[in-house]
């Protein structure tokens, strides 16, 4: 790190004013990736890469490469992807199966199988250990480092690497009602989703941050969007992206940092209706689950059609497409977007086939609507590098003063339709967390504060 860059002034929320710096600026990046990706609660991957004993997945925290294993006793666990010895990465395949971790540069090997090892990650191989090391390497000292809090919330994997974290759903906070819309059976029941293929994964020229916070609750930006809607690229016959919904509210959650876009609680959230997908079998299908829903969730409150963010950088779809995307830190101008596609366990195979053209015709590196949103987030990062525009804040003023509290939600506020509310909350949030205040969660946040 060339220098500690001081943040006072760089955020103005009660202005609806921030500085290009967070975007462009190479020590302002350093001290993110220390105070935010090594403190947050971060989305490592999906229990379903992992189905089976001694698989792993190469994920990321942060700029950190991380493994997600599950061992011999069905635990899954998240290891730095780094060799203690001389910091060769064990994994250097994306995915696999494998019962030891053995490093190609000097061949040290680890262990997950609690059976074997006093602790999961322990050094349990080491060429010429007695000639070299004299037999007295301290086996579990020279482990693999291993992530203290893992949490599978309904088949997400989530991590922190810092002991102080507070509980993940206290992270969440009410958050995690709209969460739920993208995890949850479309049957109304917990769970039941499942991986649809693999994960997506490609760079963007653009900071992390300009991605979280355009899923976070900005549906100002639908201009963007006009060629993907007048297109025949959705579900069912006919134009546009999806099913026809009333426009949703920027609901966010103060000192949390999260936020979408949806509808308040409701025991009757408006329902689009069914259009002609055309096919028989799937109109039979979507109409049995729209009934079900019905009946499994009658008089409690439900699930919204959500678009959102989770702080610092996870976001998801909860409608169509369903999905939970990544956007992992690379630099101060270049992310490592990842999508991951979920669909309900026990959709019919036709039905599943349906939903993966459309997922890629929407979403993803060849998606028409994600292919809008690379297009501006690129540009928005080109054209504030330079001197002068470095000069010029941003403007979020969009919806200032509009805050209302959501009844049903502790701690949310919406702001509106337009309204960039939500990223005003995000970048409270930013500033907690570089100002090394992070912790005690202020888990219901202010009103008072809300953007």
């Amino acid at each position: 790190m060339d220098g500690i860059v001081a943040i006072e002034g760089l955020v103005d929320a009660d202005a609806g004013v921030i500085s290009r710096e967070l975007f462009v600026n190479r020590d302002l990046f350093d001290q993110e990736l220390d105070r935010i990706f090594a403190r947050a609660w971060l989305l490592v991957g999906h229990e379903g890469m992992v189905p089976n004993v001694d698989d792993f997945h190469v994920s990321r925290m942060g700029a950190d490469s991380v493994v997600l294993t599950r061992n011999r006793q069905n635990e899954i666990m998240v290891f730095l992807n780094s060799c203690p010895h001389r910091g060769m990465r064990v994994c250097r395949y994306d995915q696999g199966n494998a019962p030891v971790f053995t490093c190609p540069y000097h061949g040290w090997s680890f262990s997950t199988n609690r059976e074997r090892v006093e602790v999961p990650g322990q050094l349990v191989g080491v060429p010429r250990s007695e000639d070299g090391y004299s037999g007295n390497l301290d086996r579990v000292r020279w482990g693999l480092v291993r992530c203290p809090k893992v949490v599978n919330y309904k088949g997400s994997i989530w991590a922190s690497w810092d002991e102080n974290a507070p509980p993940f759903e206290d992270y969440l906070g009410d958050m995690k009602f709209y969460l739920d819309a993208a995890l949850d059976h479309r049957d109304g029941s917990p769970g039941g989703s499942e991986l649809l293929g693999g994960v997506q994964k490609w760079r963007i020229r653009c900071n992390w941050k300009t991605v979280a916070e355009n899923f976070a609750g900005d549906l100002y930006h639908e201009v963007s969007h006009q060629s993907a809607n007048l297109a025949e690229i959705g579900l069912a016959k006919g134009k546009g992206r999806r099913d026809a919904l009333p426009l949703r509210f920027a609901i966010g959650f103060p000192g949390l940092g999260h936020g979408g876009l949806a509808f308040p609680p409701s025991e009757t959230p408006p329902t689009p209706s069914l259009p002609d997908y055309g096919d028989p079998e799937v109109n039979d299908y979507f109409a049995a689950l729209q009934a079900a829903r019905a009946r499994n969730l009658a008089g409690k409150q439900q699930h919204n059609i959500v678009v959102g963010t989770i702080f610092p950088n996870m976001s998801f779809h909860a409608s169509q497409p369903r999905s939970l995307a990544l956007a992992h830190p690379v630099s101060p101008t270049e992310v490592e977007m990842w999508r991951m596609y979920l669909v309900d366990a026990d959709a019919p195979k036709k039905v599943k086939d349906m939903l993966r053209r459309y997922y890629l015709r929407y979403s993803g590196p060849g998606g028409m609507t994600e292919s809008d949103d690379m297009e501006n987030w690129t540009s928005v990062s080109l054209a504030s590098e330079g001197a002068i525009a470095r000069r010029q804040a941003f403007n979020y003023q969009l919806g200032l003063g509009k805050e209302t509290p959501v009844p049903g939600l502790e701690g949310g506020v919406h702001s509106g339709n337009y309204s960039e509310g939500n990223a005003r909350i995000y970048y409270r949030r930013w500033v907690d967390f570089m100002g090394g205040q992070p912790w005690p969660e202020a888990a219901n946040g202010d009103a008072a504060h809300a953007g």
